[in-house]
C-alpha cells in the first residue's frame, strides 16, 4: 500500500510532501537545558513535513552549528524560527562576548524581583542557583540581526519570525531564495505581515502553547485569511490530530503549524517532567500568563503560577522575565519540587495520551486527514447545491 497523498500549494512551493510544519521549539536563553530541537526538525522533515528549528535560545555559533547538523542529517527542506523583539536587553549590563553567570544577571533586576526570588528560595528550602548556568550574551534573541544574517548566509529554505515583524529582512531573504513566514494572533497583524512581503502567515489561536493572543482559532483563521489575502495562511493553535488539520484546510488554510503534539514526542525537546505534564493534562490544565517570558504565553498549570499571582509583581520586559522564571525553574527541578515545574503547552494537551516518534505522529495526522476529507465527510454530511 502506497503512502497517502495530501497536497496543497504549500507543498509545491516548499518542496515538501505534506502541508504540516512543526512549530519552532528550541533551547532556553540560559545555557542549560538545550533539549533536542535538531532531532525533531530532522524527524518531521524526513517524514514528509517541514521541521522548524526554534533558534531563540542558541548563541550565534550554536545556531550555525545546528543548521549545519540539520543539513548533514537530511536533504529535505527545513526552517529556522527566531524571535525578533522590538526591545532588547541593551543597556542592562548584558553586552559583550562572554557569557554571564545567571546569578550575576539576577542582580541587575529590580530589587523587588530579586527579593521575591530570594523569598521563594528560602520558603521552599530550594538549593542555590546552579553556578554553571550562564546567560548567552550573544544569543540570537539579543542579536537578532546577526542571527538573521546567519540564516541568509546558510540558505535556510524557510525563515520564520516567531515574534515580531520580519518585513525588514524580507528583501534580503528573497534575494537568497529564502521564503519568509510570520506568526500572528490577530487579523490586523496578519494583514501587516502580508503587506511586509512575507510569503506565509501563521494564524495562531488563543488555544496554542507558547506566546499567544486573545482570539480563538476558529474565529481567527477565516478573518486572518481575508486580511492576508492573497498571501497563504497556515492554521495553528489546538491542532493535535487529523481532525484539526482537516478543519484548517476546510477553512482555507494552505497548511498547519503544530507545536504541542510534536513537543510530546520522543524527539521533542521538552523535559521529561513537561512531557508528563502534557500527558496528564485535560483540556483545562494550561494557562495564559506573563510569568514565563513577560509576554502572554500558555503553559502547563503548576504551583509556580500560584507563587507568581501572590507576588503582586509586574512582569519584567521580555526577555528579562525569561531569566527570572528560568532561574526559579532550575531551583525547583534541582530541589525536587516538580509540582512547581511546567512548560509551554496548548489546550490540545488533553488530546495527547502517548509519547511516540514524531514521524509516526505526522503520518497519523496525514492518514486521519485523508480519511476525513476523502471518506467521512461525503458519508457524514449531506450536501446539495439546491
Amino acid at each position: 500500500m502506497g503512502r497517502p497523498v495530501l497536497r496543497t500549494r504549500l507543498c509545491d512551493e516548499l518542496g515538501i510532501e505534506y502541508p504540516i510544519l512543526s512549530a519552532g521549539m528550541g533551547p532556553n536563553l540560559i545555557s542549560e537545558p538545550v533539549g533536542a530541537p535538531v532531532d525533531l526538525v530532522v524527524a518531521v522533515s524526513e517524514a514528509g513535513g517541514l521541521g522548524v528549528l526554534g533558534g531563540s535560545g542558541y548563541s550565534l555559533r550554536e545556531l550555525r552549528d545546528a543548521i549545519a547538523e540539520i543539513k548533514a542529517r537530511t536533504n529535505k527542506p527545513f526552517g529556522v524560527d527566531l524571535l525578533l523583539p522590538k526591545n532588547l536587553m541593551q543597556g542592562q549590563g548584558l553586552s559583550g562576548e562572554e557569557d554571564i553567570p545567571l546569578a550575576e544577571v539576577l542582580k541587575l533586576l529590580p530589587e523587588e524581583h530579586q527579593a521575591w526570588f530570594n523569598k521563594i528560595r528560602a520558603e521552599l528550602d530550594l538549593p542555590e542557583l546552579d553556578p554553571n548556568l550562564t546567560v548567552k550574551t550573544d544569543s540570537t534573541t539579543m542579536r537578532p540581526k546577526e542571527a538573521v544574517a546567519i540564516c541568509i548566509e546558510e540558505g535556510v529554505p524557510l525563515f520564520c519570525a516567531g515574534l515580531g515583524d520580519p518585513a525588514w529582512m524580507v528583501e534580503d531573504a528573497h534575494a537568497a531564495g529564502i521564503k519568509v513566514l510570520g506568526i500572528t494572533g490577530n487579523a490586523k497583524n496578519a494583514k501587516r505581515i502580508a503587506a511586509g512581503g512575507a510569503d506565509y502567515v501563521v494564524a495562531q489561536g488563543h488555544e496554542g502553547g507558547g506566546h499567544t493572543g486573545r482570539v480563538g482559532t476558529m474565529a481567527l483563521i477565516p478573518q486572518a485569511i481575508d486580511a492576508a489575502a492573497p498571501t497563504p495562511v497556515l492554521g495553528a493553535g489546538g491542532i493535535g490530530d487529523g481532525r484539526g488539520v482537516a478543519a484548517c484546510l476546510a477553512m482555507g488554510c494552505a497548511g498547519v503549524w503544530v507545536g504541542t503534539r510534536f513537543l510530546a514526542t520522543i524527539e521533542g525537546g521538552a523535559s521529561d517532567i513537561c512531557k508528563r505534564r502534557i500527558l496528564e493534562s485535560t483540556d483545562e490544565d494550561t494557562r495564559v500568563s506573563r510569568l514565563y517570558t513577560g509576554k502572554t504565553s500558555r503553559a502547563n498549570v503548576s504551583r509556580f503560577h500560584e507563587l507568581w499571582d501572590a507576588s503582586g509583581l509586574e512582569a519584567l520586559p521580555f526577555p528579562l522575565q525569561v531569566l527570572l522564571s528560568s532561574a526559579l525553574l532550575d531551583c525547583f527541578v534541582r530541589g525536587g519540587k516538580e509540582e512547581y515545574v511546567g512548560g509551554f503547552a496548548g489546550q490540545i494537551s488533553g488530546l495527547i495520551h502517548d509519547i511516540k516518534p514524531a514521524g509516526e505522529v505526522l503520518m497519523d495526522m496525514v492518514t486521519q486527514t485523508v480519511d476525513i476529507l476523502k471518506n467521512r465527510l461525503p458519508r457524514d454530511v449531506e450536501v446539495s447545491e439546491g
